[in-house]
């Protein structure tokens, strides 16, 4: 039987996973609040016909597609993609994204030393790949192991983690890598980072340089992944087909790394 690693995190309130106006927001429903709403779907029942005055529980939840984990399509990142595949299209929504792109081996690179707001470089993919032995194969599906993972839940959760650059991500993406993923809250470095980077340089082209690579290639990726610690460097097939929400820049997963005992 295989054996399934979760490597997603909870939906939930009062976590600090997003700034607070991006917050989810759930509200709890009890066996017995719905009686009243039973009552008017099945007209001519009393509160006292439903077994010990209960029907059913339930949840109202508002979010958006870019809470929890989730899969980002390249229509999050830009209006264009695949500008270095023969020319610009237009850039495909979530429930355009190939299924099997999100059905395929595993390769976890392990970046926890580098430095919260670091932007990692090919050089750094290159050496990580050749520490772990694995050599990239279209389609692989990599995923990045960032000190965010042990923060999650805590204030600097946002703040948390290294990035992938522009370079690192094009070269993962020039040797068929499709899908990606992290465990920060963004596939880039955390904003405040970039802020102090573009301050002090005035290099605008690093603003969301990791996601605009997707003009150039199109591509996804997971965002707030977890449990990242727990996977090797290879030898897992990760499972992370995402909600089929028409139209949309993202959508809700629950990701999984599948071993094969």
């Amino acid at each position: 039987m295989p054996r399934f690693v979760d490597l997603s995190i909870y939906l939930e309130n009062d976590v600090p996973s997003d700034p607070p106006p991006l917050a989810p927001k759930i509200t709890y429903q009890t066996h017995g609040e719905t009686v009243q709403e039973f009552m008017q779907l099945i007209p001519g029942t009393r509160a006292e016909d439903y077994p010990d005055g209960e029907a059913a529980a339930a949840e109202w939840v508002s979010l958006s597609t870019h809470n929890g984990t989730h899969l980002d399509a390249p229509y999050h990142f830009h209006s264009t993609q695949d500008a270095k595949l023969g020319g610009s299209r237009p850039s495909i929504t979530i429930d355009e994204v190939p299924l099997d792109w999100c059905f395929r081996p595993g390769v976890k690179l392990d970046f926890r030393h580098l430095p919260d707001g670091y932007v990692a470089t090919a050089a750094d993919v290159e050496a990580e790949l050749v520490r772990i032995g694995h050599v990239l194969r279209p389609m692989d599906i990599v995923v990045v192991n960032t000190r965010a993972g042990e923060r999650y839940g805590h204030g600097d959760y946002l703040s948390a983690g290294c990035g992938m650059g522009y370079e690192a991500t094009m070269y993962l993406l020039e040797r068929g890598v499709r899908l990606t993923g992290t465990d920060a809250w963004s596939w880039d470095a955390p904003f405040s980072y970039t802020a102090q980077r573009i301050a002090q340089t005035g290099d605008v082209s690093l603003i969301w340089e990791g996601h605009k690579a997707g003009r150039d290639i199109g591509y996804c990726h997971l965002e707030k992944l977890h449990n990242l610690e727990s996977l090797p460097g290879d030898g897992f097939t990760i499972c992370c087909f995402p909600h089929k929400i028409r139209g949309a820049s993202a959508g809700w997963t629950r990701a999984v790394a599948i071993f094969e005992d």
